[in-house]
């Protein structure tokens, strides 16, 4: 294991989020994670075209988002948000959430813990 990590967010590979998931083109950059010896976060960097949506989805673990760049708005539970740079979003786990990307786009950093956070549920957590 490498002592720390110190790079050029372009210099990782962006991986497309693909259709199960997404619409429009989303990538998802792996910033930190695992094989870099990270144990408690993972740091992911996704960016979104114009027009592009994260399909409503959930699972047992939180988000900690900070937007960088673009604007756009996203649902946690029942309530849609309008975000822009600068801006930063808890996501508790468990509760089914979306994004949707402007006609400027979106790029987003987003940290998620390494192990879930929560107990596994059948159905979203209603908020």
């Amino acid at each position: 294991m490498a002592c720390g990590k110190v790079m050029n967010y372009r210099d990782v590979k962006a991986e497309d989020v693909g259709p199960d998931m997404a619409e429009g083109h989303v990538t998802i950059r792996w910033l930190i994670a695992e094989k870099d010896g990270a144990r408690a976060f993972y740091m992911r960097l996704f960016e979104m075209s114009p027009k592009a949506r994260i399909k409503a989805h959930f699972h047992p673990w939180e988000h900690e988002i900070f937007i960088l760049k673009g604007s756009g708005r996203l649902r946690i539970g029942k309530t849609w948000h309008e975000v822009n740079p600068e801006m930063f979003v808890f996501i508790p786990p468990n509760v089914e959430h979306e994004y949707e990307a402007s006609d400027e786009g979106l790029t987003f950093l987003c940290l998620i813990p390494a192990k879930p956070t929560a107990e596994k549920v059948e159905r979203p957590v209603e908020c």
